[in-house]
């Protein structure tokens, strides 16, 4: 993935998935499906129909044993090229979905995030929306939590929602509320951006337990 970043924290990617691309039910083990606790669906490789079937039946198998299946609706174009497939698999085989505000509007195809947040939050009983500057809104069976975020330029916005994703669901599995796991997410997502590069350069368990969240 070349990445090109401009001064104020924006990124171009030019990405080629090589041979994630080919993912099949073949490469994900039922069993290992049926034992997770939460799965985590990228929606990059939403794109051949194979990989859609490998998420369906994994997915499946993980709610069967009992596990949360949620999705990275990952680009606005990923929703472009599969809208229904989208919507159909947030409607019916998923407990969470985590997208940007772009990609939740892009969903129903319309400039009002209310409504779209709305709309995606009839058909999935967990919403988290990061909107930028504007902080996170986790909409939970009904129950909206704002939390808000430290308004910073960054320095380069690679890695933002993976980062916020992974302390999102570090909460999650550690049995925190909705409000702690955002906040954690924003902690994750606050470091990245601070720097160039995708992946963190400071602890970002000691920057959790500083902001009281570990």
């Amino acid at each position: 993935s070349m990445i090109f970043v401009s001064p104020d924290g924006e990124r171009s990617m030019n990405t080629y998935l090589g041979i994630s691309s080919e993912l099949s039910s073949e490469d994900v083990p039922q069993d290992a499906a049926g034992k997770a606790r939460i799965m985590f669906l990228e929606g990059y490789l939403f794109d051949k129909d194979k990989g859609k079937t490998a998420f369906m039946e994994a997915a499946r198998k993980c709610r069967e044993g009992g596990g949360r299946v949620g999705l990275s609706i990952s680009d606005p174009f990923c929703v472009e090229r599969h809208r229904d497939s989208f919507l159909s698999l947030i409607g019916n085989e998923l407990d969470f979905v985590i997208g940007n505000q772009d990609e939740i509007c892009a969903l129903f195809e319309t400039d009002d995030l209310e409504a779209a947040m709305a709309k995606t939050a009839a058909i999935c009983p967990l919403v988290v929306c990061t909107r930028s500057s504007d902080g996170v809104t986790v909409l939970n069976d009904g129950v909206r939590i704002d939390v808000p975020v430290e308004a910073i330029v960054p320095v380069d916005a690679t890695g933002a929602g993976d980062q916020f994703a992974a302390g999102f669901l570090f909460g999650m599995a550690t049995g925190r509320s909705m409000e702690i796991c955002a906040r954690m997410g924003c902690v994750c997502a606050g470091e990245v951006i601070r720097h160039i590069g995708p992946r963190p350069e400071t602890n970002v368990l000691h920057l959790l337990e500083e902001a009281g969240l570990a």
